[in-house]
């Protein structure tokens, strides 16, 4: 079983991975990003960056997934992931246009072809004051420069693609009330409502959905 935390920057999605492995014994596939050598440079200068910047996560990611996500199921029945292949498009929906989206449509649709898509993605929601807020506190240097503007844009788009995704594959949950660090009630929540989407045993049917 393949499960795939998504969501935009700064929601929590690897946390969230890492503490949802022990309940399921899974193996974890978490995003490679800090080695992609034009990010910094992309913060400062989006427009200028933006090409490279995509390319070079799509294919990272690329490889990952295809043999990552296969060697992982194969080891071992149960895999949680931080990040979904289909990530990268979005981003790309903000970041590019023109002949250059284009372009990327075209690499990225014929690669999907060959990556395993997950048996449920988990879509962790935030507002983006919320976001801005989570990206400040962990503090990473090349996020210092990220603009409301530009959180805010990616959290639209987000949403416009997860309110499309098939049901049965996607369960999404609002964060903006949830601290599943320090609060194990909230982690034994989301471990439910998950359990409940899979049809798992053991979960709580009158456990309620909405923080």
């Amino acid at each position: 079983m393949y499960i795939a935390i998504e969501g935009v920057i700064g929601v929590g999605k690897t946390t969230l991975a890492r503490l949802l492995q022990p309940s399921f014994g899974a193996n974890l596939l978490l995003e490679i990003f800090e080695e992609n050598p034009f990010l910094s440079d992309f913060y400062g200068d989006r427009a200028r960056y933006a090409f490279q910047t995509q390319i070079f996560f799509l294919l990272s990611r690329y490889h990952q997934q295809r043999k990552g996500v296969r060697d992982a199921l194969q080891a071992h029945p149960w895999l949680i992931s931080d990040y979904t292949f289909e990530k990268d498009r979005l981003f790309a929906e903000v970041n590019l246009a023109g002949d250059e989206l284009e372009m990327y449509f075209k690499v990225h649709e014929a690669l999907a072809e060959k990556i395993t898509p997950p048996d449920l993605v988990v879509y962790l929601q935030a507002d983006t004051d919320v976001l801005m807020q989570r990206i400040a506190q962990r503090d990473r240097p090349y996020e210092r420069q990220m603009e409301r503007g530009y959180i805010d844009q990616l959290n639209q788009t987000y949403e416009m693609r997860f309110a499309n995704y098939p049901a049965q594959n996607c369960l999404t949950i609002n964060t903006n009330q949830l601290d599943y660090v320090r609060n194990p009630e909230h982690l034994e929540n989301v471990n439910q409502r998950i359990r409940q989407a899979l049809k798992l045993a053991p979960f709580q049917e009158s456990l309620p959905i909405n923080l």
